[in-house]
């Protein structure tokens, strides 16, 4: 007969390689070390969409301020960019608003013709 080896040690030593660099038993216990491990994986998960979120709140802000030097109002702004279907997302005119002011006047400008 063949002998059959246990998978339990393949499956501790995966979880303990995740956990290293954690502090005291979390790293040395195989039951702690799974349980961080876990939790890690649920925060960075979390972590990964809030930092979508926070990213397009900074580039709202960026805009906003760069709007206001202006004198206009973000919303109006971002409902006139809609209403000339003029499709710039706010990733790229939060990095205009900062990099290159001048082209932003004049997409603001062009935004706010009648």
């Amino acid at each position: 007969m063949v002998r059959v080896k246990s998978l339990s040690s393949k499956k501790h030593k995966k979880i303990l390689k995740l956990a290293r660099g954690y502090r005291m038993t979390r790293r040395k216990l195989f039951k702690k070390a799974m349980e961080a491990v876990l939790h890690a994986g649920e925060y960075s998960f979390a972590g990964r969409k809030q930092k979508k979120r926070q990213f397009r709140s900074l580039w709202i802000l960026r805009i906003n301020n760069a709007v206001r030097a202006l004198g206009g109002k973000y919303s109006k702004f971002i409902h006139n960019l809609k209403e000339k279907k003029i499709e710039i997302d706010r990733k790229i005119l939060a990095k205009l608003a900062v990099e290159n002011p001048e082209f932003f006047k004049q997409v603001f400008e062009k935004a706010n013709k009648n």
